[in-house]
């Protein structure tokens, strides 16, 4: 079996090379579009998930020799949540090699946040099993290695610090806007913008709401501060 054209360029952008070319087609193939006799992603997302957590954990212990349980459990959350994933996966244009039934192409399934990251954690596991552990280590690593690097204040909820900050004066909730959007169906880019009721406001673009929404709150608190 050999990859498409396509697929073939998507394992160039993830930086591995497949052996067995059928496990990185399972992994892009959603359960909308499985039928009788040939799989879907789902039980490499179960297995990725498992993978990308262990390479995480390890890689905070090593990143950081004086942190306790504590301060690793939240900056681990933000590494491993659902979002990242899914950012990631935009990063390497995950969503356009997706496969989809007919139902979730129309409704916009190669942007969708969830499916996204669901994806992203089975490409990590096609991996693995196609190259062992340390494969699956350097590709994670290397998609990641902003994210690990910036964990500490990646953990840090910049929306809820911003809506305290507001409500210890007497502000109602900080208002987010989507201001812009730009980029492919595939890979979106939201422009979001947050306003205070005292005037302020700030704002970012990211490959997802959530993420716009995070660094606009985090900019306008650098910028209160």
């Amino acid at each position: 079996m050999k990859l498409s054209a396509e697929l073939s360029d998507f394992a160039r952008r993830l930086g591995h090379d497949f052996r067995q070319p059928a496990l990185l087609i399972e992994a892009v193939t959603h359960a909308s579009r499985s039928t009788p006799g040939k799989t879907d992603n789902q039980r490499l997302e179960f297995l990725g998930d498992r993978v990308l957590g262990l390479v995480m954990a390890e890689a905070l212990l090593t990143r950081d020799t004086d942190a306790r349980e504590g301060q690793l459990a939240p900056r681990f959350n933000a590494l491993v949540r659902k979002e990242t994933c899914a950012d990631v996966a935009q990063e390497i244009e995950l969503g356009a090699v997706l496969r989809l039934g007919r139902s979730e192409m129309l409704s916009g399934g190669r942007r969708k946040m969830a499916l996204l990251g669901d994806a992203m954690e089975a490409v990590i596991a096609a991996v693995y099993l196609d190259a062992g552990f340390e494969a699956a280590r350097a590709v994670v690593l290397r998609l990641w290695s902003t994210r690990v690097e910036t964990v500490k204040e990646d953990a840090r909820d910049p929306k809820t610090t911003l809506q305290e900050w507001a409500q210890a004066r007497g502000l109602p909730p900080p208002r987010y806007e989507e201001t812009s959007r730009s980029g492919p169906d595939h890979a979106p880019l939201f422009e979001i913008t947050v306003f205070l009721k005292s005037g302020e406001s700030c704002s970012a673009s990211a490959g997802s709401k959530r993420q716009a929404e995070q660094s606009a709150a985090r900019a306008l608190l650098d910028q209160l501060a």
